[in-house]
């Protein structure tokens, strides 16, 4: 284990037995030089809205919750259903059988994984009319949601309140994530200018989706969002990366790049259209 001088310590949150098995709880993470005891620390002070704890979800939200993230937000209307076993992990039969609330069933589960993370369940669907009441303290917002309304809604409220947020999304064994850091590179609607029709929209229901690829960008979704609150924003990828999990590809796009020239009406213009609807 590393030895942590009485100075250098991680706080005892409530539920942990010592300052020692705090210590040891991390150790494999804060003796990543990258990291470090600063940015453990800071991952203890960072608050994380997550956005849908469905597959992407609910698999960062665990992934951050066991990387020591202090306050974890998770927002979901949607209720367990046996068709999202195979791939969202945090639930079990159990949840199926009862239909339990998303949001309610994770907050149990990752409470059991982590006492120490103060974790708060809303099931409610995120709009432009609540989302102010539910980032408002947040450092980070992770998407976990399945239609870009809501996407847009986030990324105006991103860009206007400078509240960097992780764009993800994933369809059968294709996945795409974004990190949007206002200030800093492209938003969403520098790249896509607006929503698809819904009807156009390729979805897990419709087209399928492989648990390996959702687990793979819910990965990088964390790791993006443990950069940004440890402070460490000068590691956090400018690129959209686009995954296919079934020919094994990666294509990555400078973001900052391909929209240098685009006149984008939000983090250009200053138009919150989506936010203001």
């Amino acid at each position: 284990m590393l030895a942590l001088c009485a100075a250098d310590t991680l706080d005892c949150p409530p539920g942990v037995e010592s300052i020692q098995d705090n210590a040891r709880r991390y150790d494999r993470q804060v003796i990543f030089e990258p990291l470090g005891l600063k940015g453990q620390q800071a991952l203890r002070a960072g608050r994380a809205l997550i956005v849908g704890v469905g597959g992407l979800g609910s698999w960062t939200a665990e992934l951050l919750a066991r990387a020591g993230v202090g306050k974890l937000r998770l927002v979901d209307d949607d209720k367990v259903d046996w068709t999202n076993l195979h791939r969202q992990t945090m639930y079990d039969e159990d949840d199926a059988r009862a239909m339990r609330p998303k949001a309610q069933a994770a907050a149990e589960h990752l409470a059991r994984i982590n006492s120490s993370v103060s974790v708060e369940p809303i099931v409610e669907r995120l709009t432009a009319r609540n989302i102010a009441d539910l980032a408002k303290d947040a450092n980070v917002i992770c998407d976990g949601t399945d239609n870009f309304a809501a996407r847009f809604v986030i990324n105006d409220y991103s860009v206007k309140f400078a509240v960097p947020w992780i764009f993800a999304g994933v369809v059968g064994a294709e996945a795409q994530i974004m990190s949007i850091v206002p200030g800093r590179g492209a938003c969403l609607r520098c790249i896509f200018d607006a929503p698809p029709p819904p009807c156009m929209a390729p979805t897990c229901r419709g087209s399928g989706v492989l648990g390996p690829a959702v687990a793979s960008v819910a990965a990088m979704q964390a790791a993006e969002a443990m950069k940004i609150l440890a402070g460490r924003g000068d590691a956090v990828s400018g690129y959209l990366t686009k995954l296919d999990l079934w020919t094994n590809t990666v294509q990555r796009i400078d973001a900052a790049s391909a929209c240098k020239n685009v006149k984008c009406p939000c983090c250009k213009g200053r138009d919150f259209e989506f936010l203001e609807a």
